[in-house]
């Protein structure tokens, strides 16, 4: 198997546990927050400003007009270079450069971050998205990741909307597109190891 996997997923809907265990069928890397620490010793920037990066993306106006604030010379009306980029610019510029690193080493699975955009002129790239019905995520949101049932849907919800805020802003593209990706899965049909498994012949049938 030669491809890169990125995975793009609402929120707990399985999607990071899936990417481990196909990079575990496969041996391959398993990137997700790796990327922020690499990302971080390349750029200089400390690792929490790369993981408060996707929480700001909570209203998508708000969002575009707050990180295009130094994006253009308000005098020349010329793109201005890296230092005087938005912070938020500057940690996706960082970031992006690792996921095209990492990528260019080898097959791997690469978990959001954009990683579908980033990567999208890379060939043997294969972009999955992963998402699954609201009980099915209510319930692993609270055993999991110990969400308080009354306020679970609420919550998965606000994380989808970062996630899609943050790519929308960050790409041309709309996140859970069906046309962005080769592959869409529902985790509550079947469950996660059907997941991977289908994903695994997926991969092997376009190997």
């Amino acid at each position: 198997m030669n491809k890169v996997i990125t995975i793009s997923r609402q929120f707990a809907s399985g999607g990071r546990e899936i990417g481990e265990k196909v990079a575990k069928v496969f041996d391959i890397p398993y990137y997700d927050n790796e990327l922020i620490t690499q990302a971080a010793k390349a750029s200089g920037f400390a690792e929490s400003i790369f993981e408060r990066a996707e929480e700001k993306a909570t209203n998508s106006l708000l969002y575009s007009i707050a990180m295009g604030m130094n994006a253009y010379n308000s005098q020349e009306f010329g793109f201005l270079g890296y230092n005087n980029m938005s912070l938020d610019d500057r940690i996706f510029i960082a970031q992006s450069d690792i996921i095209r690193k990492v990528a260019k080493e080898g097959p791997c699975v690469i978990i959001g971050r954009c990683a579908d955009y980033i990567l999208r002129d890379k060939p043997n790239v294969v972009n999955i998205f992963v998402h699954a019905g609201m009980d099915f995520r209510i319930q692993r949101a609270t055993t999991k990741y110990g969400l308080a049932v009354e306020k679970a849907a609420e919550n998965i919800m606000k994380r989808d909307k970062r996630r899609a805020n943050y790519h929308n802003y960050h790409s041309d593209e709309k996140w859970g597109s069906i046309n962005n990706y080769d592959l869409a899965i529902k985790t509550d049909f079947g469950g996660i190891d059907h997941a991977v498994q289908c994903i695994k012949s997926f991969l092997e049938i376009n190997s």
